[in-house]
């Protein structure tokens, strides 16, 4: 049975990664301090670990990931008050297929999707 999926998304600086998601979007490390070049990380139900890639362009990153929630709404507005950057066409909007959503790009420029079913 499966239960769970837990993205990994690559990233260039551990401390910077680990920042953005605790004082932007709200995370918490939960034991990465443990890992060399890597990153654990947890908000509400959902994982996502990071590993190391100093090399990486992000330009030429395509790491996503599409998040559910059950409050986009309040998570967006939350995330505007907190200054978060979100991404320029990726503002909240009802999309063609029955959902809720909205964009950011992290510092390595992975994709995070943020969408409620409407």
């Amino acid at each position: 049975m499966i239960t769970d999926i837990i993205p990994k998304l690559p990233m260039r600086d551990k401390a910077v990664t680990k920042n953005y998601y605790v004082h932007q979007l709200g995370f918490t490390d939960i034991g990465s301090q443990d890992f060399d070049g890597y990153l654990i990380l947890e908000r509400d139900q959902i994982e996502i670990h990071f590993f190391e890639f100093k090399d990486l362009d992000p330009k030429e990153n395509y790491g996503q990931v599409y998040i559910r929630t059950e409050d986009i709404d309040s998570l967006y507005q939350s995330l505007v008050d907190n200054c978060s950057e979100i991404h320029p066409s990726g503002h909240l909007q009802i999309k063609p297929w029955g959902q809720k959503e909205f964009s950011m790009l992290d510092p390595d420029h992975n994709l995070l999707t943020f969408g409620q079913s409407v």
